[in-house]
């Protein structure tokens, strides 16, 4: 028999539920430019907040982080907040030192003061597993993620990269990838609703750019847990204002 389907339930907001999540970025580079944004977002009313950290130009001082972290936490307090640290490789903001990006993820954990961490697939299954046993600890959420900022991959290679996440103990997989055809964006959600028929956890999918905007529109229809708005910037190429997405997403549900 089938195992059910994990669900996450986090301040009332269901990741893996029968509607998409609607996640908006935060990407200030100052500590007064993340506070407004923080702010702002408040008047968007998304169902959850990633702070996308790489754009903090304080993001190697940890207890610069934390403090910061905490004063956000303070403002979003109704939200539930995904921590992404990401690698420049994968589309982070600038590049920083891997151990001092690996101790944050830890450091950040422990403070409890967000509910979900976004780590990297190409961080290696030992390293993975280590910020995995931490997070198990303090009940903290994993997202596995995987990016291709150049093209998109074989629909054969995106489930099997999900699928992986979900074995390396992934709480949510996810993967986003470029098209340069609107054919791969096909590929992109024909692997969405297969990997969503195979997997236990919630799967995130999206394809980036304006070719891909209908993926963050309809990714839900194929088994896409959570997209990716923008607030007052954006965080990757393609995301469309929160107002607009969740209009269409509320009209595509309706039916």
């Amino acid at each position: 028999m089938k195992k059910e389907k994990k669900v996450i339930n986090l301040r009332n907001k269901i990741i893996g539920g029968p509607k998409p999540q609607v996640c908006v970025p935060l990407v200030g580079n100052t500590k007064e430019q993340l506070i407004m944004e923080a702010k702002e977002i408040l008047t968007f009313k998304p169902d959850l907040v990633e702070w996308r950290v790489d754009y903090f130009k304080d993001v190697e001082e940890i207890e610069k982080v934390k403090g910061l972290l905490k004063q956000l936490r303070n403002i979003l307090k109704d939200y539930p907040i995904i921590f992404t640290c990401r690698t420049k490789i994968e589309g982070g903001y600038k590049k920083i030192d891997d151990e001092i990006r690996l101790n944050l993820t830890k450091e950040i954990i422990k403070t409890k003061q967000v509910e979900i961490v976004d780590i990297e697939l190409i961080y290696g299954e030992e390293t993975i597993k280590e910020i995995i046993d931490i997070a198990k600890e303090n009940g903290i959420y994993i997202i596995i993620s995987s990016h291709d900022f150049e093209a998109t991959p074989s629909k054969e290679t995106i489930v099997e990269r999900l699928l992986k996440a979900e074995v390396l103990g992934a709480d949510i997989s996810k993967i986003a990838v470029m098209p340069n055809t609107m054919r791969d964006v096909l590929t992109l959600l024909e692997a969405t609703l297969e990997a969503y028929e195979k997997a236990q956890v919630p799967i995130v999918t999206m394809s980036m750019s304006n070719k891909g905007i209908v993926s963050r529109t309809t990714g839900s229809l194929f088994g896409s847990a959570i997209t990716f708005a923008s607030g007052k910037s954006s965080s990757a190429p393609g995301q469309i204002p929160i107002s607009e997405l969740r209009m269409i997403i509320d009209t595509l549900l309706k039916y």
